[in-house]
């Protein structure tokens, strides 16, 4: 059972992924990963495979050392719901930049290898993120030259 959780976990979020990096321009694609509970499927993975573990679990979240920590990842279903957790993390940080690539205008093209490398390795992605999204800043509501009373333009997506 847990190694089927283990692959579900990744299995429930590729739809996800593939809307953000296949069609990312797509309306229904923006519509679908704007809303924050696209984790969910991936996070009730966790739920049932941490459930057998969960009381252990808990006990080490509250006071957690080292050894504890290696212990409990010894368990297959412990092993199962980390990785359902990371795998939701990684899915909620990928959402991020796709959404705030995408109202500063990003290329597409130039998103994908930035998300696919979100998807292996999300320490790397989203710092690489984070320096790439300088290229393009958000525009400011107002400047000091413009009132504040300046209507901004509306939104054309």
């Amino acid at each position: 059972m847990s190694q089927t959780l283990f692959q579900l976990a990744f299995l429930v979020a590729v739809p996800f992924w593939a809307l953000m990096i296949l069609t990312p321009t797509w309306r229904w694609s923006h519509r679908i990963v704007s809303s924050p509970l696209i984790v969910l499927p991936t996070l009730v993975v966790w739920a049932f495979a941490i459930a057998p573990a969960f009381g252990d679990f808990a006990r080490e979240m509250l006071n957690p050392d080292l050894a504890g920590v290696r212990a409990l990842l010894s368990r297959d279903e412990v092993v199962a719901a980390v990785w359902a957790q990371v795998i939701a993390w990684d899915l909620f940080i990928g959402r991020f930049v796709y959404l705030d690539s995408r109202r500063r205008g990003l290329h597409p093209l130039l998103m994908a290898p930035v998300l696919v490398l979100t998807i292996l390795l999300s320490p790397i992605g989203f710092p690489l993120y984070l320096a790439l999204r300088q290229l393009k800043p958000l525009p400011h509501a107002s400047s000091s030259a413009e009132p504040a009373s300046t209507p901004l333009p509306a939104d054309t997506h």
